[in-house]
């Protein structure tokens, strides 16, 4: 099927740049047109539509696109998760902005895996003035962690290993004049983790990451480096569970072994997990063209649909107008 037209919105770091030219060419192969680098921090809604004006292209209408990729962590606004919300609401988005927003919320991703039979780390969410629960709860656990609901990549992540670094903490916390507190279990575990690569309900590959150091956290923005590693089936199933009940088209699932509990443990889901770079592909971790692959073919099924269902009320309503 011909005349489809998509806008991409992929990080250009870190080989992004290549991975966006070869899905373009593979796009085009099958008759779907790409716009890239559509950044929605350049359109402005008005009267029922959402336009982008770039110098190099004349305006253009999102809303008439057949479907839009969003794939960028690090430069996503407030503003661009706005539009994203709308735009969600009359055409297809890889991933879906109400997937994409339940795993960009920690407390949220836990709630939902935990309600389906996902062992995650044990937490609890409370009122900022309720300090009586966080004072039980450190008492009961001896060591937790802080966690912004909305932060990636390591960042803002706090160890509390006793009341007084609790004590210490709080005010601290206040004055960033939050809402809630989410707090997690400290997991007793090797600090190493695997990260584990889901598309369209399919396993992917997948990696290890290790803590830098004295640090306990895997991230690799937090100083954590990346290895290879065999991924046990168990894990493999758990992701590819975590990413169903999460709606993501597109996962990165984050697993570690609780050494306690002797059980695996869903840390966190991803709805834009990184492709391999260039210096983790010399390593031997390389499987950017099976993702890529699996990319191509949701955006073509997604599309095909779109288009189908698009001629048929145009052929309904044609019947309706004659009879």
């Amino acid at each position: 099927m011909s005349n489809r037209k998509i806008g991409m919105w992929l990080y250009q770091n870190g080989g992004g740049d290549v991975i966006q030219e070869k899905m373009i060419n593979k796009l085009k192969e099958r008759g779907i047109d790409t716009i890239p680098n559509l950044n929605l921090r350049y359109a402005v809604a008005k009267n029922g539509h959402i336009i982008c004006d770039r110098k190099e292209e004349s305006k253009f209408k999102l809303d008439k696109l057949d479907l839009f990729f969003s794939y960028n962590a690090g430069e996503q606004t407030q503003y661009q998760m706005y539009l994203y919300k709308a735009l969600n609401r009359v055409i297809p988005m890889i991933n879906s902005y109400e997937a994409f927003e339940l795993t960009e919320d920690k407390f949220h991703t836990s709630f939902v895996l935990r309600t389906n039979g996902i062992q995650t780390a044990d937490y609890k969410l409370c009122h900022r003035d309720d300090s009586y629960h966080l004072n039980k709860i450190i008492k009961k656990w001896d060591r937790m962690v802080y966690k912004p609901t909305d932060g990636w990549g390591g960042v803002g992540l706090t160890k509390i290993e006793n009341q007084e670094t609790l004590d210490m903490l709080m005010p601290f916390l206040n004055q960033m004049d939050l809402r809630y507190f989410y707090v997690e279990k400290f997991i007793d575990y090797d600090n190493t983790d695997f990260r584990i690569d889901i598309v369209d309900g399919q396993f992917v590959g997948g990696y290890g990451r290790k803590a830098g150091g004295s640090d306990w956290r895997t991230n690799v923005t937090s100083g954590g480096s990346v290895f290879a590693r065999d991924i046990p089936d168990e894990v493999i199933q758990i992701a590819l569970k975590a990413a169903k009940v999460t709606e993501l088209d597109i996962a990165g699932v984050d697993i570690i072994y609780d050494r306690e509990k002797e059980e695996y443990v869903v840390l966190e889901v991803n709805g834009i997990p990184a492709f391999i770079t260039p210096e983790q592909e010399k390593i031997g971790i390389d499987y950017n063209d099976k993702k890529i692959d699996l990319i191509v073919d949701l955006i073509d099924r997604k599309t095909t649909k779109l288009k189908k269902n698009t001629n048929n009320i145009t052929k309904r309503n044609k019947l309706e107008k004659t009879a």
